[in-house]
């Protein structure tokens, strides 16, 4: 029997999750391309070549109607609350200009 509420696994006690969530301490604004829909994706993650191979191999949601996604653009930031506050930002914006000036480095970043 184990304390707590979650169930005993093998490689998955308190430790190893507490490690798996310290591994990386950098986030990334990724910004994606499909060409199909002629439109960008803004998020955020801690492995960019990862998350772009999950938005390729997505059979659900938005993001499946824009296969291949290419990533265009990324930027390393020191914290998830920082790389969340800028994806917040450019989305709220809804300005594909402002998208595109990011992905030509031409954005002036605070």
């Amino acid at each position: 029997m184990t304390g707590g509420c979650y169930p005993a696994r093998a490689g998955w006690g308190f430790k190893s999750l507490l490690q798996s969530t310290n591994t990386h301490s950098k986030y990334y604004l990724y910004i994606l391309y499909s060409e199909s829909l002629n439109s960008y994706y803004t998020g955020i993650t801690n492995n960019p070549v990862q998350r772009l191979e999950y938005h390729n191999r997505q059979n659900k949601g938005w993001s499946r109607r824009g296969r291949p996604w290419i990533l265009v653009f990324q930027k390393e930031f020191n914290s998830k609350s920082e790389a969340i506050y800028w994806e917040r930002w450019i989305k709220k914006q809804k300005n594909r200009s402002l998208i595109e000036k990011i992905i030509a480095n031409t954005f002036k970043w605070i």
